[in-house]
């Protein structure tokens, strides 16, 4: 009978947040992308930004590119490092073609709701939105599968949005960076809606 040593070391590592094989290539590849908007400056956010006068003249690209366009390069890393403890949190939960409408569900909840509900947002740019909408997707898979984790993420989702709700953003996100936090619950309620529909994968692979 042949068995398995449990990988050591820096692979050991890398399998842990969920970052070998394709899944680190993808991984790379997408904060990657989010870095190397940044060097297109004010220009390139000017282009990819919700902007809803744009909107109305039938931009609708913006709809997407919104959420990969960051302020400045502090909100651009922050939110790298948000999609990587995500991905390590939760990527293996769904199969890839339900990641990608989860991640269009949440951007789609999030374009409505500033779009007919928070008519005096003009511009909006970043991930954290859609990276909501993932939290709540993968804690939703956490909880169908009667894990603790779970239990305790969604505690801790509930009270980041109920203190967001009634006393703006947290104090760590900046005073230099506007955050649109209902852009967070707009992103959460797409996500959910989606996932809802979905069967995870019954477990960690």
């Amino acid at each position: 009978m042949k068995t398995t040593r449990p990988v050591g070391g820096f692979k050991g590592l890398i399998a842990s947040v969920n970052g070998d094989g394709a899944n680190g290539w993808v991984l790379a590849a997408t904060v990657a992308l989010l870095l190397l908007l940044q060097l297109g400056g004010a220009a390139t956010l000017a282009a990819l930004r919700y902007d809803r006068g744009a909107l109305a003249a039938g931009q609708w690209w913006r709809l997407a590119s919104a959420h990969v366009v960051h302020l400045d390069w502090r909100h651009a890393l922050l939110n790298g490092l948000g999609l990587m403890l995500m991905w390590a949190l939760f990527v293996r939960d769904y199969r890839a073609r339900q990641w990608f409408l989860i991640l269009f569900a949440a951007a789609a909840a999030i374009d409505a709701g500033l779009w007919f509900r928070d008519t005096s947002v003009l511009w909006y740019v970043g991930a954290s939105g859609v990276l909501h909408g993932v939290m709540a997707a993968g804690i939703l898979a956490e909880l169908r599968r009667g894990e603790l984790a779970g239990l305790v993420l969604a505690v801790f989702l509930l009270a980041k949005l109920a203190y967001e709700h009634w006393a703006g953003a947290l104090p760590f996100a900046g005073a230099a960076v506007p955050v649109v936090v209902n852009a967070h619950l707009y992103g959460v309620l797409g996500g959910l809606a989606a996932a809802l529909w979905m069967k995870p994968q019954p477990v960690r692979l």
